[in-house]
């Protein structure tokens, strides 16, 4: 029996306090099985959320949250293991494109993903648009795919890290998302359990991410950059801007689509610049040259992406499904687009259909939208701006009123891209 209880933990973090090993454990352990009630792990939340975690305190919450539950295996792989996670954007399809990417040049993906909520998109539900694909695989299927495919994009189940599956519900509800040690020790406790031998982590930045500045970013970064190192597993992260949305379509098919259009040599600029950075960042890493941009250029990226889709029952062949209802939003006036909101145009998405406000909503597949002017485009009145994709009228309005002001048109053009920021690693 114990010694310690909910109340002196809550206390001494309140406080500022730094918690032992066997604090932070023992109350990780009762909250799982139930001792600790909610509100007592609300309160400790919160108190994290204005005080912190100190590194070794962070360590030992990551630690305790992977052996909740069970591991991943990939020893004897024959290929290098490495995986990618993003923090979340709008319109950020990259997952779709650069698994199979990645696996071209000869390693092997295993991209454990989720689903979205709120105006951000979830790889899971994006793939859920095509005809038979399924996210539920079996541990030996998710190592017979890396083996014979090299990428596989699955649901991370339930076996992983399950104590932070009832943390991230509790946070939803208590507005402590935002807390960086939280955000950290939650992404990083599942890609250690997922077992991959490295990771790139792709942090956006920006009005459509969750964090908002670049400083905060940083100390995102390296906050999970350390947690991986410290686990053994080798970590880089990359700041990317997220202030308006990754290429044109914004919602489920419509982003499938786009993502094929990029691997048969097309799409986005955006959207394959920023592919081909990550890929070549992920090779390097476990030390492969594996020339992602010749991959993606001769198709040998394509190819894998069926065979990818193929494996877990899907149709890559399948035409995907159309929005019953589609609507041009235009512009009102000569000007030059100086904004593009991404935030914006990902609550569009959502109230259009796309996105769900809590976890057991359905989503639609064909709903989303399609952005047609770029910041720093000069535009002409009628010209379209957006094409809104929905299933039903009310959907349609609600997305209408959304995207009213997600872009800003001014009279001269002074839009300046964002600077590129380097990697970080330590």
């Amino acid at each position: 029996m114990s010694s310690l209880s909910a109340v002196e933990v809550i206390t001494a973090k309140r406080d500022g306090a730094v918690l032992s090993d066997e604090a932070i454990s023992w109350i990780l352990d009762a909250y799982e099985r139930g001792d600790v009630a909610e509100e007592q792990m609300s309160a400790l939340l919160m108190a994290i959320f204005f005080n912190g975690l100190s590194p070794g305190e962070l360590t030992t919450w990551t630690d305790r949250m992977i052996a909740s539950g069970e591991r991943l295996d990939l020893r004897g792989l024959s290929r290098p293991t490495v995986d990618k996670h993003s923090t979340g954007g709008v319109g950020d399809k990259i997952s779709l494109i650069l698994a199979p990417l990645v696996a071209a040049c000869g390693a092997a993906v295993p991209q454990l993903s989720g689903r979205g909520l709120g105006h951000t998109g979830g790889t899971l539900d994006k793939l859920e648009s095509i005809p038979g694909w399924r996210a539920d695989l079996t541990i030996k299927e998710i190592r017979e795919q890396l083996e014979t495919v090299g990428a596989v994009i699955c649901a991370a189940g339930s076996g992983l890290a399950p104590v932070d599956k009832k943390l991230y519900a509790l946070r939803d509800v208590t507005g402590t998302v935002a807390a960086i040690p939280l955000i950290a020790s939650s992404i990083m406790s599942k890609k250690i359990a997922e077992g991959t031998q490295a990771l790139v982590l792709d942090v956006k930045m920006g009005r459509g991410a969750f964090i908002k500045d670049l400083v905060r970013a940083q100390q995102l970064a390296h906050t999970m950059v350390g947690l991986g190192l410290a686990h053994g597993v080798k970590t880089v992260a990359q700041i990317t801007p997220m202030d308006a949305p990754l290429g044109q379509a914004v919602g489920n098919a419509l982003e499938v689509t786009e993502s094929v259009n990029v691997l048969k040599g097309g799409g986005p600029s955006d959207v394959r610049e920023l592919t081909l950075e990550l890929a070549k960042t992920m090779t390097e890493l476990v030390g492969l040259d594996g020339e992602p941009a010749q991959r993606l250029d001769d198709g040998s990226a394509y190819k894998v992406y069926r065979r990818m889709i193929e494996a877990q029952g899907g149709d890559p062949d399948a035409a995907m499904d159309q929005a019953r209802i589609r609507e041009m939003v235009v512009a009102s006036r000569d000007g030059y687009v100086d904004t593009v909101d991404a935030l914006a145009v990902g609550v569009a998405a959502w109230r259009l259909g796309a996105g769900r406000a809590r976890k057991e909503d359905s989503v639609s597949a064909t709903a989303g939208v399609m952005c047609l002017a770029r910041e720093g485009e000069k535009v002409q009145k009628g010209q379209p701006l957006f094409e809104l994709h929905a299933d039903d009228d009310a959907h349609l309005r609600l997305g209408r009123e959304a995207i009213a002001n997600a872009l800003v048109l001014v009279d001269e053009q002074h839009w300046v891209a964002p600077p590129k920021q380097d990697l970080i690693r330590k």
